[in-house]
């Protein structure tokens, strides 16, 4: 994993993936009726919306494939990015094991009745970005404290906006998983609440909880396909670092529509496989990678699993693509000047990573045995999640602006 390859992807196929009809491993995640409570929670928040569906039917046409749909999570909540969905239903769960209730609404929360019967708790998290700044801002919506661990080529844009939101934000000398211990530690240590996205033996309950409020998005885009007459996709592309968002979407979709779920592809970067390289083991456990994790797509540089997620996306997912740093910058420059008549989408570099893989899938020639065993063509309705918007915009306009992370020209497209 550690030699440089620009080829614009490398994939595998899954060959755990539907082994079976069910997944016990979903069926824990997602319990009848939990995407339902998550969503009815999330509608309480101050400034809930439903984020758009975007088409991009004239890309779709250049690239040969039926239709791109493209969730765009880059206005959730004024947060430019999905993470949000995640923490807060977390802390909603937690707060409701905590005293006892089997279900608060957001006025529960904020009531003197219930803070008493808390107490004093601080929450805490680490995080690559977007999911301490989501859980920043979900605990100054309910004035707890927060404490956010971030390592140290983190970017000042993202740590700013993280504190923006009243939390504390402390930098680990190392990468991500470093980050992650050292949150744990000083947590046994204070007594303070962590709420993270990533699983350890001992700790799966909240990082299923955040998984679990992942699926109002997937509830949304739903809702907003069916409006169009569509009753699934046939195909998803998903960005991952430790994947929790990507099984979350996956066991979703295996929930709704078992052996007839949409076909799954799971993205990382290459600096930073951990779920492709466990794939490639083949004994069909979790394996870390190590090393500085150095990619532009800082929310996907995760170099160890979450073990809960990976049961999922081990019995679930049908591939598994790796893509050098330059193929999420063309899909953000894609996205940002689209062909005449699609929408403009704003994504930042883990956002749009998803784009720029499809449209290698499509176009590279040595992908072509990938797009065969994908059976992408003009019938396909193909859904992509656009999970941050401009989240560092000095990195954002050196990529779109200055044209940083060129393609390859061996790799261009020609037409």
């Amino acid at each position: 994993m550690n030699h440089i390859d620009e080829t614009p992807i490398t994939w595998l196929k899954n060959r755990y993936a539907n082994a079976q009809t069910e997944s016990a491993a979903v069926n824990r995640l997602l319990p009848d009726g939990i995407t339902d409570e998550a969503r009815a929670f999330h509608s309480q928040l101050p400034g809930y919306e439903m984020t758009p569906l975007k088409r991009l039917s004239n890309l779709a046409s250049r690239l040969g494939v039926g239709s791109i749909w493209v969730k765009d999570e880059s206005a959730r909540m004024r947060l430019n990015a999905f993470k949000a969905l995640g923490g807060s239903f977390a802390i909603y769960r937690f707060i409701c094991q905590k005293v006892g209730r089997p279900r608060l609404s957001f006025d529960d929360l904020m009531s003197d009745e219930i803070r008493a019967m808390l107490g004093d708790i601080t929450f805490t998290s680490a995080t690559d970005g977007n999911h301490g700044k989501g859980l920043a801002w979900a605990t100054r919506k309910l004035n707890f404290p927060c404490v956010i661990y971030v390592h140290k080529n983190t970017s000042q844009a993202r740590i700013a906006a993280i504190a923006e939101y009243g939390a504390e934000v402390r930098v680990v000398n190392g990468n991500y998983d470093d980050a992650v211990r050292q949150c744990e530690e000083d947590a046994r240590a204070n007594g303070w609440q962590v709420i993270s996205d990533t699983s350890w033996p001992g700790y799966e309950d909240v990082p299923m909880w955040v998984m679990q409020g992942y699926t109002t998005l997937m509830a949304e885009t739903q809702e907003l396909l069916a409006a169009q007459g569509i009753v699934k996709p046939t195909h998803i592309f998903l960005q991952a670092g430790v994947g929790a968002f990507a099984a979350a979407v996956i066991a979703f979709y295996k929930k709704l529509f078992g052996a007839e779920a949409p076909i799954s592809v799971v993205v990382e970067p290459r600096a930073a496989a951990c779920l492709y390289f466990s794939t490639q083991m083949g004994d069909g456990r979790p394996h870390s990678v190590s090393g500085d994790l150095d990619t532009i797509m800082a929310g996907l540089a995760c170099g160890e699993p979450s073990p809960l997620a990976w049961e999922i996306l081990r019995d679930c997912a049908n591939f598994f693509v790796t893509a050098p740093d330059y193929v999420a910058a063309k899909g953000m420059r894609m996205y940002g000047v689209p062909l005449k008549g699609d929408p403009v989408v704003i994504s930042g570099e883990s956002g749009a990573v998803t784009l720029g893989a499809l449209a290698f899938t499509m176009g590279y020639e040595g992908a072509a045995a990938f797009k065969e065993q994908l059976q992408l063509d003009k019938h396909s309705q193909v859904l992509l999640i656009n999970t941050e918007g401009n989240t560092d915009p000095n990195y954002f306009r050196n990529v779109v602006w200055e044209g940083v992370f060129p393609v390859p020209e061996a790799y261009r497209w020609r037409g």
